[in-house]
């Protein structure tokens, strides 16, 4: 038997290269990613390919090794060329996520120690760390010390999370799902559709407010569905607001929604996956005035702090309410049970096995402090409003609601033939020209483009640039259908 182990060791070593071996390695993927940003500036943000990347499924994984020349030139062509370019400042179709530089150096550093971040007896530096960015972006949203949270893999796992916290919270049986009562607007994000469907509550009572011609929640009309729920024997319970629509960008009427929450008894959930970042700047701040009066609160780092995807939050004000919803026992991990000192990730979220995402978002911080991110989201909110005001300048085209924050919608009026047709055929010029990236919405039955300002990379020659290819389309569409 040893002899066999010893075969088998002198073959697994090949999972551990030397120093040199891993120099070369590490020199050739920097080079690439090098190249890649070198260029990022002249890159399209949208590639329209026949292929559509078809060709890494032609090298599949075989038994003997590979070279990594031979798996750069896979993802050249199959995964960094077809489709959309997240990382360029183009991408104002869906709410870009970031890709600043240092977090990748920081997931570089998190996968070579490869610290276990979900129990704290495990890493508890780890936890430390994480623990604290928690708690930096509760004092920022103005939540109490002593709240609880948690870096999720996004916003759709953050909901869910805060879900599971209101249901449990409020005690709700299954008895009780029949007449519990969830209320909140059709802008609201799909992951929480999603959320309520998993966490058990499909068969909830779904109220959807009516919103005001900006598309946030009317919360007059709220105030009365509760009322008309409570007399008719309904149990209402939860109520959902945004900080930021992902179709429109409206920002719900947070301070008046967080008085009727508290008076109602509701658990009062905001999802800011996109939004909440905003309360950076001052006049973000404004706009989100109110969101520190929700029981449990979604935002987004891989949006609003510009980090890779991957990166959520989670805030709950009552710690304690969410350690009841997701603790755990299992008689293997005795010791760390028994040597628990704090709350880890583990006890706060369906997740045990973590990867130490916080360290993207922690080296970051430290190395350019708050000041330029509070600067960037201040850009972006006024970079939409440019737009805003600069489309209106070109002829044939209308715009939808103001921006609440850096979301615009508007759409082209041809002279002729239907609206919703050319406007179709509008954003797939857009496509095909590559340059940018725009992305598209059906309100109130209206073909509407959207435009999303929030990447890092995106400055005032690119949204100049996106009114110039616009310009041109429409007027090149105009001659031709």
């Amino acid at each position: 038997m040893r002899e066999e182990i010893q075969q088998l060791e002198r073959i697994a070593r090949m999972l551990e290269p030397q120093a040199d071996v891993r120099a070369s390695l590490r020199d050739d993927v920097v080079a690439y990613a090098e190249e890649f940003l070198s260029k990022i500036d002249d890159l399209p943000a949208y590639v329209v390919t026949e292929d559509k990347g078809i060709g890494i499924a032609d090298s599949p994984i075989i038994e003997g090794p590979g070279t990594l020349a031979e798996a750069i030139q896979l993802l050249r062509f199959n995964v960094d060329r077809p489709g959309l370019n997240p990382a360029s400042g183009g991408h104002l179709g869906y709410i870009p996520g970031g890709g600043i530089y240092p977090s990748a150096l920081g997931d570089y550093l998190a996968d070579v120690m490869n610290r276990y971040a979900g129990v704290h007896f495990g890493s508890p530096g780890a936890v430390y760390l994480e623990n604290m960015l928690i708690d930096w972006m509760a004092e920022l949203v103005g939540y109490p010390k002593g709240c609880g949270g948690n870096l999720t893999s996004g916003g759709s796992i953050a909901n869910l999370i805060g879900i599971v916290a209101a249901r449990d919270a409020h005690g709700l049986a299954s008895a009780d799902i029949p007449r519990s009562t969830i209320y909140l607007t059709r802008q609201v994000h799909h992951s929480v559709d999603k959320a309520i469907r998993i966490a058990g509550l499909k068969e909830c009572v779904l109220r959807f407010v009516p919103m005001d011609r900006n598309f946030r929640m009317d919360a007059a009309a709220l105030d009365m569905m509760i009322g008309a729920d409570l007399a008719s024997g309904l149990r209402p319970w939860l109520l959902i607001a945004s900080a930021g629509t992902t179709d429109t960008g409206a920002v719900d009427p947070l301070a008046d929604l967080g008085d009727i929450a508290r008076d109602r008894g509701l658990w009062y959930h905001i999802d800011g996956a996109y939004g909440a970042f905003f309360i950076l700047c001052d006049e973000g701040r404004k706009i989100l005035r109110g969101m520190e009066r929700s029981d449990s609160l979604v935002m987004d780092p891989h949006k609003g702090l510009f980090l890779p995807y991957g990166t959520g939050t989670v805030l709950v004000k009552d710690n304690a309410k969410l350690y009841d919803a997701f603790w755990y026992q299992a008689a293997y991990l005795q010791d760390a049970l028994n040597s628990a000192t704090i709350h880890s990730p583990a006890d706060l979220s369906p997740e045990l096995t973590k990867h130490f995402r916080g360290l993207r978002m922690w080296l970051p911080l430290k190395l350019f402090g708050v000041a330029p991110f509070r600067a960037a989201i201040e850009e972006k909110l006024l970079l939409a409003r440019y737009f805003y005001e600069e489309i209106q300048r070109l002829p044939g085209f209308e715009v939808g609601n103001a921006p609440d924050l850096s979301i615009v919608t508007y759409r082209y009026v041809p002279a002729k033939g239907d609206a919703n047709v050319f406007n179709e055929a509008l954003v797939k010029e857009v496509h095909k020209d590559g340059r940018v990236f725009l992305s598209s919405t059906m309100i109130d039955g209206k073909f509407t483009l959207r435009l999303a300002v929030l990447s890092f990379r995106t400055h005032l020659r690119t949204i100049d640039l996106t009114l110039e290819i616009l310009k041109e389309k429409a007027h090149m569409l105009e001659t031709t259908l």
